[in-house]
């Protein structure tokens, strides 16, 4: 099954611990890899207005990729899709920042375009102080099924 890395939100503003940059660094060299990063537009999505925060417009990727997609809210763009569909991604392996919310919308996306998303819970945090993956691990296995987390390196290769 040919797989693809997708980077969610590995930017300075979300303080990424170091272990996590250098391990996706390190997995992103193995195989294409996509990121994804927010600019906002209050128009398109209202953070300040309903959420009291906005973005960064300037913090880029800390992790370096084949491709970067800009994207407006939670979920990624349909570009995205098209771009892994033309490249006979099946299984997206997605890590980065907040399991349980902008991970999470990517593998609502991917799988209703018909992918098999893949949480890397070790190499996925929150972005509040806890940084545990747990909540979006268990909502991964409900939503995705059994074989939509890996715990382990190890366990790429399944």
């Amino acid at each position: 099954m040919k797989q693809a890395l997708l980077v969610v939100d590995v930017r300075s503003c979300f303080d990424p611990p170091r272990w996590q940059i250098d391990g996706i660094k390190q997995l992103a060299q193995t195989m294409h890899s996509i990121a994804t990063v927010e600019r906002h537009v209050e128009d398109v999505t209202p953070f300040w207005r309903q959420l009291g925060w906005i973005p960064s417009l300037d913090d880029d990727p800390l992790v370096a990729t084949d491709k970067v997609f800009v994207k407006h809210g939670f979920a990624p763009p349909g570009e995205l899709i098209d771009h892994l569909k033309n490249a006979g991604v099946q299984r997206v392996l997605v890590c980065g920042i907040q399991a349980d919310t902008c991970c999470l919308a990517d593998g609502f996306l991917l799988f209703d375009a018909g992918l098999h998303p893949t949480t890397l819970k070790w190499l996925t945090v929150r972005s509040s102080p806890d940084r545990t993956a747990e909540l979006g691990a268990r909502l991964w296995l409900h939503h995705f099924g059994q074989k939509s987390v890996m715990d382990h390196a190890n366990d790429l290769r399944r």
